[in-house]
């Protein structure tokens, strides 16, 4: 078995924000992010949380919705406009417009109270993994091919889409989350082999996060853009008129 010493030199140097304004239960989880070797900083409400973030710029944000003064939703939106960070969203409640709302306001995640240390942490470092695995990405998507689907594009070296020549602002994962569909339209991929791919999740039966995720893309894009296998997935349905990719632009 690890020592205290040893475990907390197995993870890489992390600066984590925790917003939560029940005493008990912020130092709870400041001291176990403290013992897997992350440094923390807690803020009590949504304002305070927005300046202190703008102060320490933190690699990750685990934010509750229920705050005094400025709730959580709001302070993600803020904080996320001042420089893009990953953002865990906890939420008192299991309600589904609760999580999706907390997703379009730009959080990668989300989590239900109660919750268990252990699953906190392994999704801090499931979100660290992706960030990390993202920026790999996209130093091997510079010579991908833009794909194009009728009114939509999606440019993986720029990790941008547009909708009708408009361009749509979409969180890193959701952005993960659309062009792995994108890439085999008219597939089915099960929520596991999303979760694998985007999330780098091997083990997490139970969790509806690729669900809500979804709706927030379809609540961005359209809902017949991406198709509900029930019991299996999802699949990308690329617009009838149009399903090519814009090689002709990329070899020139």
């Amino acid at each position: 078995m690890m020592s205290d010493e040893q475990h907390a030199s197995s993870h890489p140097h992390r600066l984590i924000l925790v917003v939560e304004d029940e005493p008990t239960l912020a130092t709870a989880i400041a001291q176990r992010l403290a013992f897997e070797g992350w440094a923390t900083r807690v803020a009590g409400d949504g304002r305070s949380a927005v300046r202190t973030a703008e102060q320490i710029k933190p690699d990750l944000v685990i934010m509750d919705i229920m705050l005094p003064v400025m709730d959580g939703i709001t302070a993600t939106k803020l904080i996320i406009a001042q420089r893009p960070v990953p953002v865990l969203m906890l939420t008192a409640r299991d309600d589904e417009s609760d999580k999706v709302r907390g997703l379009q306001a730009g959080a990668d995640d989300y989590m239900t109270k109660p919750f268990s240390m252990r699953e906190l942490i392994a999704r801090c470092n499931a979100l660290f993994r992706r960030v990390d695995r993202a920026k790999q990405i996209a130093l091997n998507a510079e010579n991908e091919k833009v794909l194009e689907y009728g009114p939509l594009t999606i440019n993986p070296s720029q990790r941008l889409v547009t909708l009708n020549g408009k361009p749509v602002h979409l969180t890193p994962t959701e952005f993960d989350l659309l062009a792995t569909l994108a890439r085999r339209p008219r597939t089915v991929l099960t929520r596991e082999k999303l979760l694998e791919e985007v999330w780098d999740w091997v083990d997490a039966s139970g969790t509806r996060t690729v669900d809500s995720h979804v709706k927030a893309l379809r609540h961005k894009l359209g809902a017949e853009l991406i198709r509900t296998v029930h019991g299996v997935g999802y699949a990308f349905e690329p617009p009838a008129e149009t399903t090519s990719q814009k090689s002709s632009h990329s070899e020139q």
